[in-house]
């Protein structure tokens, strides 16, 4: 059984155990539930339910493994040639890490 749901903005194929790694959430501490509704497909066994736009009463429960995960440094470096002009920044996105408890249908 597996789901597509939709967290932050983001739409990630989920199945009972994965974990992943998402935007960053807020007020997420370690060890609590984390339930996102807004599932937009269901597969059981073969059955697939596709929402219009989410599957009523769907829902993924997560547990939050580690609240905060930095991702990759990002160098971003912007230069003209011959004008003596050059830009560099750096990005650094954060995660949390979240593993799927279960997928209800």
């Amino acid at each position: 059984m597996y789901a597509i749901v939709d967290i932050q903005g983001q739409q990630f194929k989920v199945e009972q155990g994965q974990k992943l790694f998402v935007h960053l959430i807020k007020d997420a501490e370690e060890g609590k539930t984390v339930e996102f509704d807004k599932v937009l497909l269901v597969d059981a066994d073969g059955a697939v339910t596709v929402g219009a736009p989410t599957v009523e009463g769907a829902k993924v429960v997560c547990e939050v493994v580690n609240p905060l995960v930095k991702g990759d440094k990002v160098i971003v470096f912007k230069m003209k040639r011959r004008k003596d002009s050059r830009k560099r920044n750096g990005h650094r996105e954060q995660f949390t890490q979240v593993e799927v408890k279960s997928v209800i249908a």
